[in-house]
């Protein structure tokens, strides 16, 4: 008790020393959660129970929504560069509530893909612009330490969006319309507390940043290694379910290994980043992280009794990802000159979404056959570690 007591003293002491912008966007980061995690979990259920759409049809309507999200983040980016980054957070919570009363008024197909489409689009718009904002705000000393009290943040209102759903008890409908007040808020909040500073690329030509963004030849090697680390937590959602499957446990105990895994990076990833920090440094633990990552599919490829191989894949992949996403993040301005950051932003997370839409296709068949699937998906975190370590090297050679 005594531990988590004084972890959360120093993650509220670091919050504290803060920019009072900086706070702002890690508060940002828990309310864009707790109100999407407010409806999305219960999508799929309204989808099939109350709107009668077949399995493969949710299926289409989810995939819709990842896509429109992550493959349009290039698009945020840029426009990010070009306009500042208010407008775009402004912008995007307002068609995230737009997305959200379309899904609360909607009855047919058609409608519904709409919906997801504008609830997509709208994390596009903003989530490059706040990631960009947030990373010039911190600077290049704290850049690693401020990403991961927003990490925290985001998982505390990954957790606080289904309970309240669940403490709501609304219909579907409602709780959109819910989501939609609480987007609307948060635009109010950032219209009134977020500085406006102009695009630093405003009189340069949309695709320019792009241009300069797929010339960057080692962020490019760098974002197709950070590809792995998504295609490889995407396995919570595909792989995560598949084991507890085969080893037969109850539906709950999938809730109880995702609540395990919010309370890991609520409560160790401040403390990971800061000893990961002291001990190897950044380049060597974006390296561990990776190869933590694929121990983790390692570990289910032995086939442990019971739920020992399933809740070791969730602390391991955990851990992985807080040695990796902080050092990443931090990474990113670096490796782009602290230019055009919303667009290196943006496609960083576009190719991570392309990559996660490939890479679950892919998992999705290998996860018939057994263990020979968890040590191949393994392989991919660790050609992710070889991608890092090749990097580091390359940066400390031109350096």
């Amino acid at each position: 008790m005594g531990t988590a007591l004084r972890g959360r003293s120093r993650a509220l002491g670091r919050f504290g020393a803060l920019t009072g912008t900086a706070r702002l966007l890690v508060l940002s980061q828990l309310l864009f959660n707790i109100g999407f995690f407010l409806v999305l979990p219960y999508l799929a259920g309204h989808l099939a129970d109350d709107l009668g759409l077949a399995g493969w049809l949710v299926g289409l309507v989810l995939g819709v929504r990842t896509f429109s999200q992550q493959g349009m983040f290039a698009v945020g980016g840029v426009l990010t560069d070009r306009f500042g980054a208010k407008p775009l957070i402004l912008a995007g919570c307002l068609v995230r509530a737009a997305g959200f009363g379309v899904l609360a008024a909607a009855t047919a197909l058609p409608t519904v893909l709409c919906g997801v489409m504008l609830v997509g689009f709208a994390g596009a718009l903003f989530s490059p612009a706040a990631e960009a904002s947030l990373a010039r705000e911190a600077g290049p000393d704290a850049r690693a330490d401020t990403f991961a009290i927003r990490s925290m943040a985001g998982e505390v209102g990954t957790v606080i969006g289904p309970l309240l759903g669940v403490v709501l008890s609304a219909s579907f409908p409602a709780t959109c319309v819910i989501g939609a007040v609480l987007f609307v808020l948060i635009a109010l909040l950032h219209l009134r507390f977020l500085p406006r500073r102009p695009g630093e690329h405003r009189d340069e030509g949309i695709f320019d940043g792009w241009r300069e963004v797929f010339g960057n030849r080692a962020f490019l090697l760098f974002a197709a290694g950070y590809s792995a680390y998504l295609v490889s937590y995407n396995q919570l959602y595909l792989g995560l379910p598949a084991e507890l499957h085969r080893v037969g446990a109850p539906d709950q105990v999938l809730g109880l290994l995702f609540a395990l895994a919010s309370a890991l990076v609520v409560f160790g990833q401040l403390p990971t980043t800061g000893l990961a920090r002291r001990l190897l440094g950044r380049d060597r633990a974006l390296v561990v992280g990776f190869s933590v990552l694929a121990l983790a599919f390692g570990v289910v490829a032995l086939r442990p009794p019971g739920l020992v191989g399933a809740t070791a894949f969730v602390v391991l992949l955990i851990f992985g990802q807080m040695l990796v996403v902080p050092f990443a993040m931090e990474l990113v301005p670096m490796l782009a000159g602290d230019r055009r950051l919303g667009a290196h932003f943006g496609v960083l997370a576009s190719a991570g979404g392309v990559a996660v839409l490939v890479g679950s296709t892919a998992s999705g068949a290998l996860l018939e056959h057994g263990r020979v699937a968890w040590l191949l998906l393994g392989l991919l975190p660790l050609a992710g570690a070889c991608v890092m370590a090749f990097a580091g090297r390359r940066r400390a050679h031109l350096s």
